[in-house]
């Protein structure tokens, strides 16, 4: 079983890697720079990060040497999670995770919100059984937070970077950057993976000019 102790960056690539999966299908596995312009996304994000891709290549291979994440071959090296097969998890279960691995943590109303672009929960009910798998896993994935007073639901964290504080107290008023407007959101994921595609049909190009 893989090493639930991962960096906070550690924790942004997993997350990517799963979101992408999911959301642009069609472009997963990612690229380096595909990766990278994931990481460094302003959207759907928080907190925004401006990483290197050297940052996110080190992230990577500690990924694959904790069996969380391994390389595809080809004319340009694609990365893809190996999460799911991992913790055997579904794909609700995948988008939950991928969303608090993104935002830190939310509460299950948040959560409905957040993972449409991955997977549209049709209620609360199905949310939170696929929540309670995560918390009930061996070991834990996530961990319902006590309910803050005057707040309406307990919000949930995820475990991946070791112990979280069961009454840790929820952000100030404020404290959370201004989201994007949801129709912005899909925009900035297409621009990530069109900047990818670009990147490797240059390297592609390259190699192709190179053999003359």
């Amino acid at each position: 079983m893989p090493d639930l102790d991962l960096a906070p960056l550690e924790c942004r690539v997993l997350g990517c890697l799963l979101e992408k999966q999911l959301s642009t299908p069609d472009v997963y596995p990612l690229s380096l720079n595909a990766l990278l312009n994931a990481c460094n996304q302003s959207s759907n994000r928080d907190p925004v990060l401006a990483v290197t891709d050297t940052e996110v290549q080190a992230a990577v291979d500690t990924l694959i040497a904790r069996g969380l994440a391994e390389h595809w071959p080809g004319r340009v090296l694609k990365i893809a999670h190996t999460a799911k097969p991992t913790w055997n998890l579904s794909v609700q279960e995948a988008a939950l995770l991928a969303e608090l691995l993104l935002r830190g943590p939310q509460t299950p109303g948040e959560l409905r919100t957040n993972t449409r672009r991955m997977y549209a929960f049709p209620d609360l009910a199905e949310l939170e059984g696929c929540l309670e798998a995560l918390l009930e896993a061996e070991p834990p994935l996530a961990l319902r937070l006590a309910r803050a007073p005057g707040a309406r639901e307990a919000r949930v964290a995820h475990l991946l970077s070791g112990p979280v504080e069961a009454d840790a107290s929820p952000e100030p008023s404020g404290a959370r950057r201004d989201r994007p407007e949801p129709r912005l959101d899909r925009l900035e994921e297409e621009v990530a993976a069109l900047r990818g595609n670009l990147a490797e049909l240059r390297t592609a190009f390259e190699a192709f000019k190179a053999q003359f």
